[in-house]
């Protein structure tokens, strides 16, 4: 077994984005539906902040989307421009801050689907991104938001691990919380990707922290950015057909959000 490089597995974006292989398609396919029977006129042009490597970018532009990327990440970027170029698909992407952003025309719908928004650790961070994101969306454009909630009586001790496999590379993602603290809404995590394919093994680790969000706690963040309102809630099934209700039953969330207006 390798020695772990503790790195941010954001840098390694060929190997991060197949812990979601699995779920781009139905994420698309929801997200389309989403702009369909929310957004109150045609989605053209789409935003996706912290966009990583660009999964849903890729996507999406291959589904005819005027897509828009932006991260903080230039390994992430690169490798966006390049998955871009080898499909011959267009968007626009480039390098920006979650947190307060503009564009320089508006757009149909923005969306940001798993627990990337929770990397914004203060509560001044979270209401600027999505004030940042009420200023870019046209007058009722949607924001689809994933991410998971911890409620209550949420267990503070998880470990995760799952595998991605794709052509002869191999990635064991493990995911464990390593310190959890309920009054100062944050919890920090390491992140280790186990890599094999011929001829080579990697061990990276990557250490960060995610605030945490009970179903009161993104009711009342979402309540303090009036221009937006919160239309339906989802869980990671992607069943535009089953919307929930929101409440401490809920973990796995997917939010949509619209500006209010036209």
């Amino acid at each position: 077994m390798p020695r772990p490089v503790l790195a941010d597995w954001y840098d390694y974006p060929q190997y991060y984005d197949m812990a979601f292989l699995e779920d781009t398609k139905p994420e698309a396919r929801f997200l389309c539906a989403a702009f369909e029977k929310y957004a109150k006129h045609p989605v053209k042009r789409v935003l996706e902040p912290g966009c990583g490597g660009g999964r849903l970018v890729v996507a999406l532009a291959e589904r005819g989307y005027e897509m828009l990327g932006f991260d903080t990440s230039q390994a992430s970027l690169a490798y966006l421009r390049k998955r871009l170029a080898r499909k011959n698909l267009q968007a626009e992407v480039y390098a920006d801050d979650m947190t307060k952003f503009t564009v320089k025309q508006p757009v149909d719908a923005a969306i940001c689907t798993f627990n990337t928004f929770r990397h914004l650790t203060t509560a001044q961070a979270a209401r600027d991104h999505l004030q940042s994101i009420a200023n870019a969306l046209a007058p009722g454009g949607i924001y689809v938001l994933g991410l998971h909630l911890l409620p209550p009586d949420a267990d503070e001790e998880s470990l995760e691990r799952w595998t991605a496999v794709k052509g002869k590379t191999k990635v064991v993602f493990t995911l464990r919380v390593l310190d959890f603290n309920r009054r100062a809404r944050v919890e920090k995590l390491r992140a280790t990707m186990l890599v094999r394919s011929p001829g080579k093994e990697l061990r990276l680790a990557s250490e960060f922290s995610f605030r945490i969000y009970t179903a009161a706690q993104i009711r009342a963040l979402f309540a303090e950015v009036p221009e937006l309102e919160l239309c339906d809630v989802y869980d990671f099934l992607y069943d535009i057909n089953e919307p929930l209700k929101l409440s401490n039953e809920l973990s796995d969330t997917v939010f949509i959000l619209r500006k209010r207006g036209a």
